[in-house]
């Protein structure tokens, strides 16, 4: 029964935020039509694509009652890698292992520090960002690392299938299957089994430990991702690369029905999260908003969704309580 209503849970939390987003799409398309031609919401589309990314990978670490705050610093440093690596002449094969590489290694180091040193997430994952970003000033020499050569920016322009962007399509077809991962693979449930119970995962067989330590690597390696992306769409890396996006990718993951809880979430919900955080920062510029409102509006967001998922979560708890307690009363009675 209560395997029946999270799904059903997910399912209407999916359908929820797809309605938000049409909601907000004719909003906005009302105030200033110019918003929805067809252009503008591929170039949303475009924007979305690094927040899709690091909530996707955000998405494995939560299913598992964890948390990554240091998403961003991975997305900073893993670009200034690829655009150094780039700039200098490097293969394209070349710049997308090293960044891999700088992701995929925090990830495992912040997998083996809460699952075998017992760590706390929030705590490993806060001292890693301070390291990277320590890291990536004396990695650039404090400087932004700037003439990219043009094919390396052009890639993320690149259209095919009558204009749809290719790291859109891409983005789509990486979080496809990670989904179709996550909801049939035997292994890829283990991820919402860890996180829903721990303790009874262990009892099953679920190898728990090495569940969490692949979370963190799948958001390292999403995050490092993301800063391929990042250094292909601006053009250059700054020493504040990345900075605040852990929050956005958070909110995102909320957003699309993501419990903090763990156990309950999608990475589809995660990616459409992603796209609705990064529309609203898109709708302040055709709504004539400055843009030093996008941090207030993202945290008002995120303070919103956490609590309303902790709300529905004690809701949960309280119902399936109850309906222990009938099944006990009902069993005594019969007894009689």
């Amino acid at each position: 029964m209560g395997c029946i209503d999270m799904k059903n849970l997910l399912k209407s939390r999916e359908t929820v935020v797809i309605c938000f987003m049409l909601v907000l799409f004719l909003g906005i398309g009302f105030v200033n039509p110019v918003f929805l031609k067809p252009q503008n919401i591929m170039l949303s589309l475009q924007g979305s694509v690094m927040y899709v990314l690091l909530a996707s990978g955000m998405t494995f670490v939560v299913l598992t009652k964890d948390i990554d705050v240091s998403v961003g610093a991975v997305l900073g440093v893993s670009a200034a890698v690829a655009a150094t690596q780039v700039r200098d002449g490097a293969p394209m094969v070349v710049v997308v292992v090293a960044a891999l590489a700088v992701g995929g290694v925090t990830g495992l180091i912040n997998g083996l520090g809460v699952t075998f040193f017992r760590i706390p997430a929030i705590v490993m994952t806060l001292g890693t960002m301070g390291i990277l970003r320590g890291a990536m000033f004396i990695y650039t020499g404090g400087k932004w690392v700037e003439n990219l050569p043009d094919f390396f920016k052009n890639a993320s322009q690149a259209s095919i299938l009558g204009g749809i962007n290719i790291f859109v399509l891409l983005t789509f077809m990486l979080t496809a299957a990670m989904q179709i991962y996550l909801s049939f693979a035997r292994h890829g449930k283990y991820f919402a089994a860890t996180g829903d119970n721990i303790d009874g995962a262990i009892l099953v067989g679920v190898p728990v430990s090495r569940v969490r330590v692949t979370a963190f690597i799948v958001s390292g390696l999403c995050s490092a991702a993301a800063g391929l992306v990042y250094a292909s769409q601006v053009g250059f890396v700054g020493n504040v690369a990345g900075n605040g996006t852990e929050m956005t990718a958070l909110a995102a993951c909320v957003l699309g029905g993501v419990s903090l809880g763990g156990g309950v979430g999608s990475v589809t919900g995660a990616a459409l999260g992603a796209v609705i955080m990064n529309s609203i920062n898109t709708a302040l510029v055709f709504l004539k908003i400055p843009a030093y409102w996008n941090n207030t509006i993202s945290g008002s967001i995120l303070l919103v969704m956490v609590v309303a998922d902790a709300t529905l979560n004690r809701y949960l708890a309280n119902r399936a309580r109850r309906q222990r307690l009938n099944a006990k009363f009902a069993g005594v009675k019969a007894g009689r």
